[in-house]
């Protein structure tokens, strides 16, 4: 068995500026090229970086790993205060019992068919954002449409006041940034303004509901019940925290990533206007081919075995699902038309698989179904401005236009 620090393993820096922008993918490609024998596995200043899917799956799935939210925090010195809180109770954050608890409280207020029921309202905000740009036949279509649109349904969700939403998809965006390693070397007293902002909005909002049980996710975390176990009030609150900062900047990032893929890709585009039946496929094909968070990682809480390979306990490992998705005949193209496997990383794997998937494909099929017979000629009207990819890999600014 050999120790995993022994290896000679090519090397890649996740902290640098190498993986920025649209070129990671090639880079990423590169190291998996130049792996030898190894090819499933690299080396990164902070963390071996797994690259294949089965590989992926194991980290993922094994029991004897955790996500190292605390870890990566302490290594930033966040060890107290109202981000630290955050941390802590994260649901990410939660293993074995009290994991399992946590989501079969949880779990029927996330199925499909809880996600299905907020379709009207997703459409209802897509028309109302959608007429703003209608007549202009181009926007910068991150901020006009990307950015809101999660917002506005996360406030519906919740129960919150509509108004809200833009503090919430700030609040979002600020709070993902736990898990960016610039971000919390650069942006510290920005996030925990924001994790002290959002407590006390929850507070409130949940203080509200109390009083004034209405049919939303709120009312239904107050009132989640099995074998008469109930939900805390902490409980309560960090997971309303959670939804929050899960539920918008992610999908927002999806969705600018979506349509800055079809709007490179005039065929597939067409191809999905001429048969909006395809919508459930082409968004399982933007899930897998730009995975928003294209690299998540794990710690060994004890030592692990894999493929002759030992990982010692305390070893971090980030799993790259952006590799894992493509991992298949023509995974390397974008296809909304290919025959693919369903094999997703994108959500994660396991026990911590995304609370929120169905909610998020429920609002990636309203908005392609809404926007593809509207926006005929969808092209590029600039350059897109890229975030990183050490947290949410997000569409920072997406000029569009049609015709």
């Amino acid at each position: 068995m050999t120790v995993v620090s022994d290896l000679k393993l090519a090397e890649i820096d996740l902290t640098s500026g190498e993986l920025a922008g649209d070129g990671y993918h090639q880079r990423l490609a590169e190291v998996a090229r130049a792996g030898g024998e190894h090819a499933w596995l690299a080396s990164s200043p902070l963390a071996y970086v797994v690259l294949d899917r089965d590989s992926a799956e194991f980290f993922l799935r094994s029991r004897s790993t955790a996500f190292p939210g605390r870890e990566i925090a302490d290594l930033f010195g966040v060890t107290s205060g109202r981000l630290r809180e955050q941390i802590d109770a994260n649901i990410l954050n939660q293993q074995g019992d009290r994991h399992r608890r946590l989501r079969s409280l949880v779990w029927a207020a996330f199925t499909p068919r809880a996600a299905d029921r907020w379709r009207p309202a997703m459409r209802s905000f897509l028309g109302r954002l959608w007429g703003a740009v209608e007549d202009r036949h181009s926007c910068d279509f991150a901020a006009a449409v990307a950015r809101p649109y999660p917002a506005l349904t996360i406030a519906a969700v919740l129960g919150a006041p509509e108004a809200d939403a833009p503090r919430l998809q700030v609040w979002s965006s600020l709070i993902q940034r736990q898990f960016d390693i610039q971000a919390l070397s650069t942006q510290l007293a920005e996030l925990e303004q924001a994790a002290v902002e959002v407590y006390d909005y929850v507070e409130n909002l949940l203080m509200m509901r109390t009083t004034q049980p209405g049919d939303d996710l709120l009312t239904s975390l107050l009132s989640a019940e099995e074998s008469g176990d109930r939900l805390s009030h902490a409980e309560c609150v960090n997971l309303v925290l959670n939804v929050i900062a899960g539920g918008i900047d992610t999908t927002q990032a999806q969705l600018g990533h979506a349509l800055r893929l079809f709007a490179a890709r005039p065929d597939q585009w067409a191809a999905l206007r001429n048969d909006l039946s395809l919508v459930p496929k082409a968004v399982e094909e933007v899930l897998r081919f730009e995975p928003i968070t294209p690299i998540t990682a794990r710690i060994c809480t004890e030592p692990v075995e894999y493929r002759g390979v030992l990982f010692p306990a305390g070893t971090i490992v980030a799993v790259c699902s952006e590799r894992g998705n493509r991992e298949q005949p023509g995974g390397e193209e974008f296809d909304l038309t290919a025959p693919r496997d369903g094999r997703l990383l994108t959500f994660g794997a396991g026990p911590h698989f995304c609370l929120g998937a169905n909610l998020a494909r429920a609002e990636l099929e309203e908005a392609l179904t809404f926007l593809a017979p509207r926006m005929p000629g969808l092209a590029s009207g600039g350059p897109a401005v890229l975030g990183g990819v050490e947290g949410i890999y997000g569409v920072e600014s997406l000029p569009l236009r049609w015709t």
